[in-house]
């Protein structure tokens, strides 16, 4: 099974380069990658050329704003036929071996999705079940957007990202985009439940954590965009009520339970982000985009 890697990026040109150059001698005749620009069009293309050039089998297109939307149009400028997709981010980087492990794990033609980790600079950011775990709406949230495998043929079928949520989105559900579409690819193929492929911790991606380089102001506008977007997905998912109680209080915690920067009053924006996705309102922020640069 072919690897298609679609990558949105804002115009992070350094970050990108590293990413490429981390998968040099990774990728296989049949594999892909995608750069989706939405902004510094010309100089991601540049790159994607300079890179092309090299022997990575690197395209460039271009879209508007919102990583749901950047996602989608990348894998409609893949060539035809199936693939098993994987959507890093512009800052992640790929150890050597890791696509080969991956390439190993999705090889049965019954195939559909599966998971791996994503490490930040302070260690794993979730934890996986092991291998033979059936996927279900409790566990899915272990599988974050740049550790997602899912087949391409299941993918469009389900429509893609909803691009009304993700970071960009012009939506305040900033998040939890992964989540939905893993779900909805659930619904459609229940038995991707018992199929599904968790990798083990030793395969991973490497990138940054949700506050690395930002304002005090800025990381605590992206907690509440990000809080906002979990407390949209449980409630148009029909999570338990008594659930999503539990989990909009135990947003005070995240800044108890999160190492520096985070601190205890970053708590309180992740919590009021949650209650609001809960509702399906907010209240009073102007600026509803997680990040901008």
């Amino acid at each position: 099974m072919d690897l298609a890697l679609v990558i949105t990026t804002l115009g992070r040109l350094d970050p990108l380069r590293a990413l490429l150059e981390s998968l040099k001698g990774q990728l296989e005749a049949g594999d892909r990658v995608v750069l989706v620009a939405q902004g510094r069009g010309d100089e991601v293309a540049a790159l994607a050329a300079e890179f092309a050039d090299r022997g990575v089998p690197v395209v460039a297109t271009e879209s508007a704003r919102g990583a749901s939307r950047g996602r989608n149009a990348g894998v409609a400028a893949l060539p035809e036929g199936d693939a098993v997709l994987l959507f890093p981010n512009d800052n992640t980087v790929f150890p050597a071996g890791v696509l080969g492990r991956v390439r190993g794990a999705v090889a049965d033609p019954a195939f559909l999705g599966g998971g791996f980790t994503s490490w930040d600079e302070r260690g794993p950011k979730t934890t996986l079940p092991p291998a033979g775990t059936p996927l279900d709406r409790w566990n899915v949230w272990s599988v974050i957007e740049m550790g997602i495998l899912l087949r391409r043929s299941v993918f469009e079928q389900i429509g893609g990202f909803d691009e009304r949520m993700g970071p960009g989105a012009a939506t305040p559900w900033q998040v939890a985009e992964g989540t939905d579409l893993l779900l909805r690819a659930l619904r459609a193929h229940p038995e991707m439940a018992e199929g599904f492929a968790w990798l083990p911790h030793d395969v991973y991606v490497e990138g940054i954590s949700t506050a690395f380089g930002l304002t005090t102001a800025e990381r605590r506008r992206k907690l509440r965009a990000y809080g906002r977007g979990t407390g949209h997905a449980l409630r148009i998912h029909r999570y338990p009520w008594w659930w999503r109680a539990a989990f909009t209080a135990a947003g005070l915690l995240y800044g108890v339970r999160n190492a520096r920067p985070i601190t205890t009053l970053d708590g309180w924006p992740m919590f009021l982000g949650r209650l609001e996705g809960g509702i399906g309102r907010t209240f009073g922020q102007r600026n509803m985009v997680s990040t901008t640069r």
